[in-house]
């Protein structure tokens, strides 16, 4: 006897994942747009001269363009550093201390060991800067894994603590002799190299390997799996041996490592020194994108620099359109209401089910 074999529908082209991850994050920034337009408009603003000022500040040149990579690179480090604990179920919203512990270690390097050559120096520095934050990360780490202090909070307390430790070196030891309120700038070999004579340095190879490493680990390793484990289910992977307190204490302090390495990219790459008040909150704006993007690594990607140009054509509209700073909060905050709402596209596993749903309800 003859069985028909079962025709198979064709996939659907919103089926691949990384489209569909593209096409719904692009939508949502779209919407979001669109309503902070709707604001534009009820405060007597040309919502469409706006942006094109916005997006002719930061895709109108390769200058333009270059100062979004630049400002991306210390958030796409930070939401790393919150993507990853975040795996085991951990809330790491100290990413903004643990960058400037990261800052403040890399800077005693380059202060301390300033006669040494570049290809020691930087090496130096770097390991440094991850070992600042990751110790401000292990401290939460370690509260949480012993069942004592919930690593939300420690971790949040800990953010107005590491400013003040910068500020009291800067200010009290490391102070320049022309200015109290920054360090002498680094000697060259203290500097991250820069690529095409733009402000991008090295900082972004950084961001953009840890994340594919990041994916892989997930993904394709057994370490992957057991972190997947525990932040499914943490009663059963205890019972099947998984080692919880030392995945806590491990990869708490890895993703303090990773903001660490930000805050030593910023003042090597970017500042040349180091003052107290270098980050403008890069550390909970890494919090909002790998929030937003659900810890995905291309949503990581995506939702970073989106958040970029933002930042950096925001300034432009303070002074084309005559808007005030908290505009850019503003679009920040549409961006994030439109994205939890999370709408679902034809055709993805999400919108099938939902049409299965109310097939059977039918």
């Amino acid at each position: 006897m003859i069985h028909s074999a079962e025709v198979k529908p064709a996939p659907s082209l919103f089926q691949n994942k990384t489209i569909q991850v593209v096409v719904r994050y692009g939508l949502m920034i779209l919407l979001a747009f669109l309503l902070f337009g709707g604001i534009l408009l009820l405060t007597g603003k040309d919502p469409i001269q706006s942006y094109r000022d916005l997006f002719a500040a930061t895709f109108g040149s390769a200058y333009g363009f270059s100062e979004v990579i630049v400002a991306m690179i210390p958030i796409l480090l930070t939401a790393l550093a919150v993507a990853l604990p975040a795996r085991i179920g951990l809330i790491n919203v100290g990413a903004e201390g643990q960058l400037f512990m990261g800052a403040v270690f890399a800077t005693f390097a380059a202060l301390a060991f300033k006669d040494l050559p570049a290809w020691i120096l930087l090496p130096i520095m770097t390991v440094l800067g991850v070992l600042g934050g990751a110790l401000w990360g292990f401290i939460p780490a370690y509260f949480k894994s012993i069942s004592l202090v919930n690593e939300t909070i420690t971790s949040l307390l800990m953010n107005s603590v590491a400013p003040k430790i910068a500020g009291l070196l800067v200010y009290g030891y490391w102070n320049s002799a022309r200015e109290t309120n920054m360090t002498p700038n680094f000697m060259a070999a203290a500097r991250l190299p820069t690529f095409f004579g733009t402000r991008i340095h090295i900082g972004l190879l950084f961001g953009l390997v840890l994340l594919a490493v990041f994916w892989f680990v997930m993904k394709r390793t057994r370490w992957g799996l057991e972190m997947r484990a525990i932040g499914g289910n943490v009663q059963a992977a205890k019972r099947n041996g998984i080692p919880i307190p030392a995945y806590m204490i491990l990869i708490f302090c890895i993703g303090g490592g990773i903001a660490g390495l930000a805050g030593m990219a910023q003042v090597s790459g970017f500042y040349g020194l180091l003052i107290p008040n270098f980050s403008p909150g890069y550390g909970y704006m890494g919090f909002l994108i790998s929030w937003l993007a659900a810890g995905d690594p291309l949503g990581i990607l995506f939702m970073a620099f989106v958040v970029s140009i933002i930042l950096t054509g925001g300034n432009m509209l303070q002074i084309t359109a005559g808007l005030p700073y908290a505009v850019i909060n503003l679009l920040l905050a549409f961006t994030l209401f439109v994205v939890l709402a999370r709408p679902s596209l034809p055709g993805s596993k999400k919108g099938n089910s939902a049409k299965k749903t109310e097939g059977k309800t039918a």
